[in-house]
């Protein structure tokens, strides 16, 4: 994310591109991570572009949320009414795992994206990150008051937003917010450098079955144990005819690394 000027505050236009390029993204087969990461020093994403939003009419503020809910929804959606396709059917997450790199600050908006990825790591120190809105006259509306409790448990979550406490990286990571709080360096982007190792880490295992993976978290959160065990049987049937779940017995037969090709 590259908008200095706004501090990568999401308008329009913004919203607009990420929604293009996750349309993109989701479609090559070829990508295993997706990390995401701002180019401005100092910040991650300021939240909503409020600047733009004071120029917008009552109905023109609603069609904005509702889109920047869907951009959201894009990433990791909820079963809830009103994440369903233009068929009826439950939209899928990004199909591989997604990381937000934290090196600055993430409000509203801005933290709203981060809990919608798998994953996230923030700089100890400058990472700065919170549900605010309450401070501003509004509540988080792309996903926050839905997927903070779902982090952290309710109690918490009220307690954040509520407050629209801000919390370091390191307080974030203490809350289990974030999965890795690293100290920051001179360039002002550890977190992105930490993100992208833990990346490396991923890219090894078979896609497939890391996609199936998260698949059945995903779904099997959303409903009882019971659910979720059958969810997690579904997509362990959809592994089994797969190349790379032979790969890997041959691989520790044969006592060697496996080679996947996610297929």
């Amino acid at each position: 994310m590259n908008r200095p000027r706004a501090r990568n505050a999401l308008g329009n236009v913004f919203v607009s591109e990420l929604l293009e390029a996750l349309a993109q993204l989701r479609e090559d087969r070829q990508v295993r991570v997706l990390l995401f990461r701002s180019a401005v020093k100092g910040v991650f994403c300021a939240g909503a572009d409020l600047k733009e939003r004071e120029q917008m009419s009552e109905a023109e503020v609603e069609v904005f949320v509702q889109r920047l809910r869907g951009m959201m929804t894009e990433i990791a959606p909820s079963t809830w009414l009103g994440t369903q396709n233009k068929k009826g059917e439950q939209k899928a997450a990004f199909p591989a795992p997604t990381i937000a790199a934290l090196d600055g600050f993430a409000l509203g908006g801005g933290l709203e994206l981060a809990l919608a990825c798998d994953l996230r790591v923030a700089a100890a120190s400058t990472a700065v990150m919170g549900l605010i809105e309450t401070t501003r006259g509004l509540l988080p509306g792309a996903g926050g008051t839905q997927r903070l409790p779902r982090c952290l448990g309710v109690a918490l979550a009220k307690e954040l937003i509520f407050t629209g406490r801000r919390l370091s990286g390191t307080q974030a990571q203490v809350l289990g917010l974030v999965n890795h709080a690293v100290a920051q360096n001179e360039e002002g982007n550890a977190a992105y450098h930490r993100a992208r190792a833990l990346a490396q880490e991923i890219l090894p295992q078979a896609p497939i079955a890391v996609r199936l993976s998260k698949v059945a978290i995903d779904r099997g959160m959303e409903v009882d144990i019971a659910s979720g065990m059958a969810i997690e049987g579904i997509c362990y049937a959809q592994n089994i005819p797969t190349q790379d779940r032979l790969e890997g017995m041959a691989a520790f037969r044969e006592k060697r690394p496996p080679k996947f090709v996610g297929k």
